[in-house]
């Protein structure tokens, strides 16, 4: 069988499909001429390689001769990988959920030529199912609508495109203040599980960014925010959600119990997690919340690095054809691997005979045993797991994520002493700035093909400038080297220059081939909205270079969605994380003198989101970049730390019990807690 136009892409999903008897284009101009030339509406489907639906509907659908000989006779075929193209996938996701009332991948939609979206859907299967009509059905209804009712097609692609736009205004109510932050605490406790944690029922998003939020409301004294956060990170820790053989956490949980996970793991879910409970310990000195994250960012290191420097993009929920396999153990593969340690592995890791996921065991965090023996259970366990065929790994890198990667590496590497995590940070960063910037733009994807050719292709989105800004900020606290505040004015300003509007960002850059609507993302979703990201970074970099400009432009991108983030903030957590940063009394701080450690001990004893910190040998190297550091250094030939608060500044100290007065107080973390004790064997 002759392969299809996909073969020639580098999209490991794209590539999945290059042999499917479907005549798959690739998203361009060829694919809408043709549909234009042919009169055909277009089959628009939209995945990405980890998505198990994705491989289902491949398999029922797109590998029969028949269905596929439909598509080809009446449709013109395209095919999408969400990561690749995250502009397109909002649109129609858009488009989708208008539609049906909820949204999702594999995404099907039908467009006309010039692409208006006119009848979509999700996954559909291969015969009628539980109330869904067959994937046949629906191919021969919208080719039976599309040839005997084109006016009514039309109108209602001109009505769902007017829609979309309208949903792509910012334009809102609402001041910028702590009564924004008092509404959201009020709602999250209405959707909230007591019981397991999280939000709403099944299925259950980790949803790293609210968990964030609720960190920096517990660390103002709300207790009840405190006690969400703990319950939410622990249910997620012990259960099976959690790899707790080596780390990392899946996509989401099918049920409420975080239990059974849907498996594929992805980057930027592990990113966010490992931050998240990163700070976590930080605030409560939880050392079950240190030890997730110490296996989450050893799984990143491990098993999703780039030999050329960047991560990787996702593991697959799938191998051998069966979602999950790789993961789960029948009792007595646990019997055989485990030897006179059976009893211990039942008692650590919740084994049983009639196994909690359809007849076999996902391990659980069940009860804590002697750390050597648990160690000595789990190398076993993953001797056998290793063993087994291994879910594929999409191995494009993508320069946005990999900047949410390089953010979270280097803040846990400080929070958990971890010099090797921000050297990973840096090496990230490295790779994305000098591979996947081209003529000084930033673009969206590389990958290696089979055949050792390196290609990096698509424009960055605002995205991939926010996450590059994101983590040169986090990787200039961790480190104090000028290079990586450059970097960091570099990505603020061209994010300005290419995304910003005068309300907030623009998906896409001024640059970038026209759709049917210039789309912008608001909302988090899989990863943290490119619009609030900005929005909290700039302020920092305002604080850093005194250019006042840069907090005009946050204001702009907070201030239309302020009233919606206080009712709805499960979608806003990252714009609320930004607004308490606004209305916060920032702290400004800069530590100089090679002996600066004690000091910086003192700034990093608590998780303190609303500040920036200026660390490093003397002044001389960051001089002329901001001016925080001007006519200061060490005093008396010991480190020095300077404090200011927008503009008002202390009289410099050496002694880190008068820094801790000069900060802005934190109070106990909803409880009694005033700091983490190092666990035992950390580094």
């Amino acid at each position: 069988m002759m392969a299809n136009r996909l073969s020639g892409e580098t999209s490991p999903y794209l590539l999945q499909h290059k042999d499917n008897p479907v005549d798959w284009y690739p998203w361009g101009d060829e694919a809408f001429e043709a549909a234009r030339s042919e009169d055909k509406p277009v089959l628009l489907s939209i995945g990405y390689a980890a998505c198990h639906w994705c491989h289902v509907m491949e398999r029922e659908s797109f590998e029969d001769t028949e269905t596929a000989l439909l598509m080809n006779d009446g449709f013109v075929s395209i095919k999408v990988d969400r990561e690749e193209r995250p502009d397109i996938d909002g649109i129609y996701m858009d488009a989708v959920q208008a539609m049906t009332g909820h949204g999702g991948w594999p995404m099907t939609m039908f467009l006309t030529p010039d692409g208006d979206p006119f009848f979509g859907g999700t996954y559909f299967p291969d015969v009628d199912r539980h109330g869904m009509p067959s994937f046949k059905k629906i191919l021969a209804g919208v080719l039976e609508a599309w040839r005997e009712r084109r006016g009514d097609v039309h109108e209602q692609g001109r009505k769902l495109v007017a829609h979309i736009r309208e949903q792509g205004s910012l334009s809102g109510e609402g001041g910028i203040d702590a009564g924004v932050l008092d509404r959201a605490l009020v709602s999250l406790k209405t959707s909230f599980d007591p019981e397991h944690g999280g939000f709403g029922g099944a299925p259950k998003f980790p949803q790293a960014m609210v968990v964030d939020l609720l960190l920096r409301l517990g660390g103002r004294g709300e207790a009840e925010a405190a006690r969400m956060a703990a319950v939410t990170l622990d249910g997620m820790a012990a259960a099976g959600m959690f790899d707790q053989l080596g780390g990392g956490f899946a996509r989401y949980s099918v049920d409420r119990y975080w239990l059974v996970p849907h498996f594929e793991k992805m980057l930027y879910d592990n990113a966010q997690l490992l931050r998240t409970y990163a700070r976590s310990w930080q605030e409560t000195g939880n050392e079950r919340h240190w030890m997730v994250a110490e296996m989450t960012g050893a799984w990143m290191l491990r098993e999703m690095r780039d030999p050329a420097g960047g991560f990787w993009s996702s593991l697959d929920a799938d191998s051998e054809g069966e979602e999950g396999r790789f993961y789960v153990f029948s009792i007595d593969e646990v019997r055989d691997a485990t030897g006179d340690d059976f009893d211990a592995a039942v008692e650590a890791f919740g084994f049983t005979a009639q196994g909690n996921f359809e007849d076999r065991n996902i391990p659980v965090h069940a009860a804590a045993i002697d750390p050597g023996i648990e160690g000595r259970i789990r190398d076993a366990l993953l001797r056998l797991r290793d063993s087994r065929v291994r879910p594929g790994t999409d191995t494009k890198v993508l320069a946005g994520w990999n900047g949410l990667a390089a953010s979270a590496l280097a803040e846990a590497g400080v929070v958990l002493n971890k010099p090797e995590w921000i050297r990973a940070a840096s090496e990230a960063m490295n790779f994305v700035l000098e591979t996947m910037r081209v003529d000084g733009r930033l673009m969206r994807s590389y990958r290696q093909t089979d055949s050792g050719e390196k290609i990096v292709k698509h424009l960055g989105y605002a995205e991939d400038y926010a996450f590059t800004l994101e983590a040169s900020l986090a990787l200039f606290e961790a480190t104090g080297a000028a290079r990586w505040l450059q970097t960091a004015v570099w990505a603020a300003d061209e994010a300005i220059r290419l995304f910003a509007s005068d309300e907030g960002f623009f998906t896409t850059g001024v640059d970038a081939p026209a759709l049917i609507t210039r789309p912008k993302d608001p909302v988090d979703n899989a990863v943290p909205s490119p619009n609030s990201v900005l929005a909290n970074e700039l302020q920092k970099i305002a604080l850093l270079t005194g250019e006042h400009r840069y907090e005009d432009v946050a204001r702009s991108a907070m201030q239309p969605l302020a009233g919606a983030a206080g009712r709805s903030p499960t979608g806003f957590g990252t714009l609320l994380g930004a607004i308490d940063f606004y209305v916060s009394n920032a702290d400004e701080i800069v530590v100089l003198g090679d002996d600066r450690g004690p000091l910086l001990a003192t700034v990093r004893a608590r998780y303190r989101p609303a500040k920036v910190l200026v660390a490093a040998s003397g002044a001389q190297d960051l001089a002329g970049l901001t001016p925080l550091v001007e006519g200061r250094g060490p005093q008396g030939g010991t480190a020095a730390a300077y404090v200011c608060h927008h503009g008002v500044c202390e009289l410099p100290v050496t002694d880190p019990a008068a820094l801790k007065k000069q900060l802005t107080p934190i109070g106990p973390f909803g409880s009694d807690i005033s700091g983490p004790a190092r666990p035992q064997g950390s580094s």
